[in-house]
């Protein structure tokens, strides 16, 4: 038996939230007394026996350069198979993009129980039971898998990556990839951007900015910081930033661990968004904005005073650095 986790990769590196996916499913086998392996689909120039030292004793590889897109069928086939090969138990996805496309797919085909968006590890002292957030992170649920297999995906930056000094071996799995359903025709990225998902700091904007040409003040703090950039959706709307940047219900949600946030109201809609960040901290010149409710810091100020103070105060602290 063992805990099967699927690593998600781009560009050839394993993304940061496959790395907590990991360390996550390391701890859940030993909770379980049992092995931990890892699958990787597509081309990799990461050095896979490095994954050793998250507690990964084993990685399957299936190095076929048309996994180097995503196609939830595809990847949902190869995965039950390794699952099955490998005696798998419980397997484990990060909840990004990659994982909500193919946990539900395979939660059918092998009959397992699913948890998305767990923030956890499971309590096994009686049965084995996942907590998770609901209602957009306004509460949790204690949720039971009673199926032989078990799926559960990570919420990214919910879990922290730990090391240790194990080396992973390195196995090529065997078997026939079908030819992909959906064809990619372009790609279209964002070059030289900390990605949203991944971000550990991001600073966000709202229509207290008053227009796309005072940007500055959120992209100078967030190039201080190596943080990445973000704004409120009707900031989106109105064409002020790219519609890739907009983070709360409607669009991406996130999980930092500093949140900035600059002349943005704090409407439900963005909160259910942004409420995982671990920090936050809100600059409104209203001091009756619902954000502050949600805030661990809060500047009642206008951000056009209170902006360049704090980026003088990064530099000067940078500088001593």
């Amino acid at each position: 038996m063992s805990v099967l986790i699927f690593l998600d990769q781009a560009d050839g590196q394993i993304r940061k939230s496959s790395i907590e996916a990991a360390c996550y499913g390391a701890k859940v086998a030993d909770q379980l007394e049992v092995g931990a392996e890892a699958i990787v689909l597509g081309s990799v120039t990461d050095d896979l026996t490095l994954l050793g030292k998250y507690g990964i004793k084993k990685v399957h590889t299936v190095k076929n350069p048309s996994l180097d897109q995503l196609d939830a069928q595809v990847f949902t086939k190869l995965i039950a198979e390794t699952a099955i090969a490998s005696g798998a138990t419980v397997i484990v996805f990060s909840n990004n993009l990659t994982g909500k496309a193919v946990a539900p797919g395979l939660s059918v085909r092998l009959i397992a129980g699913l948890v998305s968006g767990a923030i956890a590890l499971p309590d096994t002292t009686n049965g084995f039971v996942v907590k998770k957030n609901v209602f957009s992170g306004k509460a949790f649920a204690n949720v039971a898998i009673n199926t032989p297999v078990k799926i559960i995906s990570l919420n990214p930056n919910s879990y922290p990556i730990t090391t240790g000094d194990g080396i992973a071996e390195v196995a090529e799995f065997a078997s026939a990839v079908d030819a992909a359903k959906v064809q990619v025709t372009a790609i279209n990225k964002v070059a030289g951007e900390v990605p949203l998902t991944e971000a550990e700091i991001v600073v966000s904007g709202g229509r207290g900015l008053k227009g796309p040409e005072n940007w500055a003040l959120v992209t100078d703090l967030a190039k201080l910081l190596g943080a990445a950039t973000a704004c409120s959706r009707p900031v989106a709307d109105i064409n002020w930033r790219p519609h890739h940047e907009h983070v709360g219900q409607t669009g991406i949600a996130i999980a930092p661990n500093l949140y900035f946030a600059i002349g943005i109201s704090g409407a439900i809609q963005h909160l259910a968004g942004v409420n995982r960040s671990k920090t936050i901290v809100v600059i409104n010149k209203d001091p009756e904005a619902p954000f502050f409710k949600a805030a661990d810091y809060g500047i009642v100020g206008d951000a056009f005073e209170v902006m360049p103070k704090i980026i003088e105060a990064v530099k000067k602290m940078k500088r001593v650095d």
